[in-house]
């Protein structure tokens, strides 16, 4: 697993204010915006503007952001997941089993368009994890 625990919004079409907002107030650097309109996912015309990914760094703080995707509704205090990159198959696959031990799956593991393996999970204590290993 890396070393780095990574904060997740996900606002409900405002991803991309947000998104300003927080570079403003940090003075970071937006390293990376992808729309669902760019990404090779079924997305319908009126979310093809609404930001898939968007990611903010500066030094050791990196915070990502979303819209969600279409059709999700976001809850104020569940907008938020814990991003953790892992290291390899065999890591994301026991990470995966334990946390939905007594949790929830809320996307399975899966092999992604953006060539990782990916699963999302909120945990027994309610905590949503998305797990993600980026594959050579």
């Amino acid at each position: 697993m890396r070393d780095q625990v990574t904060p997740y919004l996900v606002f409900e079409g405002k991803a991309k204010e947000a998104l300003h907002f927080y570079q403003e107030l940090f003075g970071a650097e937006i390293v990376r915006v992808q729309t669902f309109g760019e990404a090779d996912y079924p997305t319908p015309p009126e979310a093809s503007e609404l930001i898939m990914y968007a990611q903010l760094k500066k030094g050791g703080l990196e915070i990502l952001f979303s819209d969600g995707f279409p059709g999700q509704s976001v809850t104020i205090g569940s907008n938020i997941s814990l991003a953790v990159e892992l290291e390899s198959d065999q890591e994301i696959e026991s990470i995966y089993e334990k946390l939905r031990q007594n949790g929830k799956t809320v996307m399975e593991l899966q092999d992604t368009f953006w060539g990782a393996r990916f699963a999302k999970v909120q945990d027994s204590f309610g905590v949503i994890w998305d797990l993600n290993y980026q594959k050579s």
